[in-house]
């Protein structure tokens, strides 16, 4: 399923820009050596994650590609489950870009709550992207499904 997405302001904590001390170089950077313990190298990832908006849809958890369970990872933090699903995403049209949407699970995420219609992403560094941008973002529904309403 492919969606139109306008590119949102997260906040901050996985890329490390939100200035908090307890995530000086980011959850994400913070994350990788625990994830690869695990089984999932996320190297190739840009450390952060691009947030789109889908409203008025939603999305729907299916069966993710990747579920990491009660993973310890800051001294600052309870473990938390992390759900990882495929994505694809292209910029007005042109190159595509494969990645993933890392999905806290919300049971066991204890800040920094997310929409029901925002994905973060992890991708390769994309140049020039800005918030309000569309972007197109292509799930497979086998994993994660869009619904067409809103909530």
């Amino acid at each position: 399923m492919r969606i139109k997405a306008k590119i949102v302001q997260g906040y901050g904590v996985a890329s490390g820009k939100s200035g908090d001390v307890r995530f000086p170089m980011g959850t994400i950077q913070m994350q990788l050596k625990y994830f690869l313990e695990r089984g999932l190298d996320l190297s190739n990832y840009y450390r952060g994650t691009l947030n789109v908006d889908i409203a008025p849809s939603h999305f729907k958890m299916v069966k993710p590609k990747f579920f990491i369970e009660n993973m310890k990872w800051s001294k600052d933090m309870p473990p938390e489950n992390f759900y990882f699903f495929d994505v694809m995403v292209s910029v007005e049209e042109e190159e595509m870009y494969e990645g993933l949407i890392y999905m806290p699970d919300p049971k066991t995420k204890v800040e920094h709550e997310q929409k029901p219609t925002v994905l973060e992403l992890m991708l390769p560094k994309i140049e020039d992207l800005h918030y309000g941008q569309t972007l197109y973002v292509q799930v497979k529904e086998e994993q994660i499904a869009i619904v067409r309403q809103s909530l």
